[in-house]
């Protein structure tokens, strides 16, 4: 792992955690990605923070990909096999009532234990699936 490296995911965390600091300080809402995309269209009046809070996620990625196209790194598998994650992440969201944004970065800073209870799930979850793939290679 390089100088940079870590300071790439330094800066990251730093601006996740800005963003929802942010998000929570000026509109009053929490920054949990799957809760945003969830109720997007929703109209009990959040409908305009998390629009322009996923353009935000959007854009910036998008910039990202454009200014410094080597800064995310090679994809490491193929749209298929994406897409799939993709679709049991939005399962496991659902069943944790949240996300790893939402339970990890804003619920534990508010001292939740239903996110703590989540985070060391998402946790156990990912270091199992990463020892299974790692003997399947």
């Amino acid at each position: 792992m390089s100088i940079e490296s870590v300071l790439r995911a330094l800066a990251g965390g730093a601006l996740v955690g800005l963003a929802a600091a942010l998000a929570l300080i000026a509109h009053g809402r929490i920054a949990g990605i799957s809760s945003v995309l969830g109720h997007a269209l929703d109209g009990d009046g959040g409908r305009s923070f998390r629009l322009a809070f996923l353009g935000g996620l959007v854009t910036t990625g998008l910039a990202l990909a454009h200014l410094a196209p080597g800064a995310m790194g090679t994809p490491l598998a193929g749209a298929p096999l994406l897409a799939a994650a993709g679709l049991l992440v939005g399962l496991g969201t659902t069943f944790a009532n949240g996300c790893t944004s939402g339970h990890g970065v804003c619920g534990l800073a508010r001292g939740s234990k239903r996110s703590l209870a989540a985070v060391a799930t998402f946790m156990a979850t990912g270091m199992l699936t990463v020892a299974i793939a790692g003997a399947l290679r």
